[in-house]
């Protein structure tokens, strides 16, 4: 039993200090000592009780004191210690966008006023989208080890901005004769040939090896992803396994990715004679760079560039596009051509028939065009 100063019993754990103030003491279900105050007898009473409710009732938490920043650490190197580091960084990234305004806030203080002020500054709905889910997880996890009883990032609202939805970019089959037409004097126009005639990830392009590729069987072999991301303050390559087991596939060659797979053969030894010196580890690869250097998605990007801005002066109309749409325009011919959705989906490297479906499989005006004049030659 606690005693104040002039010699009162006033409970067991509660005691009153030198300087008047009183104080109640407890074990948590942590096993931690819990010590809380109060300036008057009855307020220390009522916290003590509220204390040992939360307790009994597990509402309470085992550190009050740990910033969200703090979390972030143990979180990416306890919770994701085994993801890729390209993986890591994009986390990372998507983290920077909230950290200012969030990182110093304890964990216990998050709410979803503050959270919704701050998500409501971001650029757009998929930068709110791609933060949202990256915080979501990290306080999930912190649940998990007892530093939160609710994850507030849940009912954070993304659609803030209430973007139209942006129809992916898909080559009609003139804009692809237009388009090769004109890349045909690019030192990348063999990789552009193989990416609309397989469906390849810009990463496994730039990751194919020769050993990869069996010109003789016409087959290609998808094994490995190469990724160019910020390590330690610099940017570095990365040759990683396929992030699936779907990711491992085979893909036969058309005559067309057969053709531009012996042009770049021989384009490779040309550029090796020069005296161009692949880099430790990338001697064996496929598409590479003037000098011999694995190959970054922005070089690609820029090729791309450079020929459609020559195809603007004759047809402005034409709109740019990513790397990635290559893979898009090749999902869409397979389809219009009559391939079975489920081979599409192994060639592809997808997990379910759905994604195939919903992300990869476009109708372009061409088509929609075609189809009703079908309809109306069979009525």
């Amino acid at each position: 039993m606690g005693k104040s100063l002039n010699g009162k019993e006033l409970g067991k754990g509660i005691s009153q200090r030198k300087d008047g103030l009183y104080q109640a003491r407890f074990v948590n279900r942590f096993g931690k000592r819990e010590t809380i105050y109060a300036k008057t007898l009855n307020e220390i009473r009522h916290q003590l009780r509220t204390e040992q409710y939360e307790d009994e009732k597990m509402l309470n938490v085992i550190s009050k004191e740990m910033t969200l920043d703090e979390w972030y650490e143990i979180w990416m190197n306890t919770c994701k210690k085994n993801c890729r580091s390209s993986t890591k960084e994009t986390y990372a990234g998507h983290y920077r966008r909230i950290q200012k305004e969030l990182g110093w806030i304890k964990l216990t203080n998050l709410n979803l006023i503050v959270l919704q002020q701050v998500f409501n500054e971001l650029r757009s709905d998929n930068e709110r989208k791609n933060s949202k889910k990256i915080l979501a997880d990290m306080l999930e996890k912190a649940i998990d080890a007892e530093l939160l009883i609710k994850n507030v990032a849940k009912q954070i609202n993304t659609k803030v901005s209430k973007e139209d939805k942006k129809e992916r970019r898909v080559l009609t089959v003139k804009e692809t004769e237009l388009f090769l037409k004109q890349a045909e004097s690019s030192i990348y126009y063999n990789l552009f040939v193989v990416a609309l005639e397989t469906g390849l990830r810009i990463g496994e392009l730039m990751a194919l090896t020769w050993s990869d590729i069996d010109l003789k069987k016409k087959v290609l072999y998808v094994r490995h992803t190469l990724c160019y991301f910020r390590k330690d303050g610099k940017y570095t390559f990365e040759m990683h396994d396929t992030k699936t087991k779907n990711g491992r596939r085979t893909i036969p060659l058309t005559q067309k990715a057969y053709e531009a797979l012996r042009k770049q053969k021989v384009q490779k030894l040309e550029i090796e004679l020069k005296g161009r010196k692949a880099p430790e580890g990338y001697e064996d690869l496929v598409f590479v760079t003037r000098n011999n250097r694995p190959i970054q998605q922005f070089i690609v990007q820029e090729g791309i560039e450079a020929c459609v801005r020559n195809i603007q002066k004759q047809h402005p109309e034409f709109e740019k596009f990513s790397p990635h749409c290559f893979r898009h325009t090749f999902a869409t011919r397979a389809i219009e051509n009559g391939m079975q959705p489920k081979t599409l989906q192994k060639i592809l490297g997808h997990g379910s028939l759905q994604m195939t479906m919903d992300l990869y499989c476009h109708v372009t005006d061409d088509t929609l065009f075609e189809a009703m004049r079908l309809m109306e030659k069979a009525v």
